[in-house]
């Protein structure tokens, strides 16, 4: 297992250390570019004229007060895919004090040659009071992005969903598997060896779960406190508690609370309704809570013995017991 000591590694130091931690797992190995994943795009609601809709008021806000512009984020969530983080980010957008992009920019990992200004472009126009937020999962597996949101604003608040490692591997490849039907079993993926049990680091599933390796890049740049880790379950839980969370890190008033959220059972996740009027529940779209394939149980055992490091390392680092174990 590669070394989690991070006490000792002192931010800004240079890349070359964290490129030789990042050579002894190997490339991330993904059977599918992302590009096109539709969670990119934030078309996964149902209601997406709801969200045109949106765009159509921010718009006539920035008629109606010539004051709004169009700013660099303040705040960030970073990751992590399958972890809950479209959904993060439409509670966020319930509240008054916040301006967010619906689509994923991904400018820190495959735009960043396009400058700030284009970056900017992308944002919608806020006043003063309003904070600017972007979401782009993919940031927070990507050695190069914690040095360049660095150099953007060392202030910056970022926001990271976690999930259960092995539950997240599975809704990753149960993903992949409904745009590649002909991809692999996830258990033939796992292993570089099965009959040795050595479990393949390179694949992007595998990869992404080992957040307390992750986590090590950007402690090089960002203090602990300029960080904040959301549990994925909880949010499907306890939507609001989890909520109340966030926008105290954000430093916001807590505006969106439990009479935003209405259970769905069907979909086994919150729905989004407004607090007043009768208005229907507005739901994650039918690619969200897809049926996960059933995965040999010896698999996942082994899976879960591989993370059990990594999650403890990620406690200890975070300071936060998420019960994966």
């Amino acid at each position: 297992m590669p070394n989690l000591a991070y006490g000792s590694v002192s931010r800004h130091q240079n890349d070359a250390e964290v490129d030789n931690q990042e050579s002894s797992l190997g490339a991330s190995r993904d059977l599918l570019n992302n590009e096109n994943d539709l969670d990119s795009r934030g078309e996964e609601w149902d209601e997406i004229r709801g969200d045109a809709k949106t765009l159509d008021d921010n718009a006539m806000s920035g008629f109606l007060n010539e004051s709004e512009s169009k700013k660099l984020p303040q705040a960030i969530i970073i990751g992590v895919k399958k972890g809950g983080t479209r959904a993060l980010l439409e509670f966020l957008r319930l509240h008054p004090d916040i301006r967010a992009v619906g689509a994923e920019p991904h400018f820190f990992d495959r735009n960043y040659d396009k400058g700030l200004a284009w970056y900017r472009e992308l944002m919608p126009k806020s006043s003063d009071g309003q904070l600017t937020m972007e979401k782009t999962p993919s940031y927070y597996v990507t050695k190069e992005v914690p040095a360049r949101i660095y150099t953007m604003s060392k202030d910056i608040k970022l926001i990271v969903v976690v999930r259960d490692p092995v539950t997240r591997a599975i809704s990753d490849y149960t993903q992949t598997r409904s745009k590649k039907p002909d991809i692999p079993s996830f258990e033939s993926l796992t292993f570089k060896n099965m009959s040795a049990g050595l479990i393949d680091t390179t694949w992007s599933a595998v990869q992404i779960g080992m957040y307390a390796k992750h986590l090590e890049r950007w402690l090089q740049y960002f203090p602990m406190e300029q960080l904040l880790f959301v549990s994925g379950e909880r949010l499907i839980s306890d939507p609001a508690g989890e909520m109340a969370r966030v926008q105290d890190f954000l430093g916001l008033r807590r505006v969106v609370t439990e009479k935003h959220f209405h259970f769905n059972p069907a979909k086994g996740f919150p729905c989004l309704k407004r607090p007043e009027g009768n208005s229907k529940p507005h739901c994650l779209g039918k690619t969200k809570g897809r049926t996960h394939p059933n995965i040999d149980p010896e698999v996942v055992q082994r899976l879960r013995d591989f993370y059990k490091p990594f999650n403890s390392k990620f406690y200890q680092m975070t300071g936060h017991d998420f019960g994966w174990d």
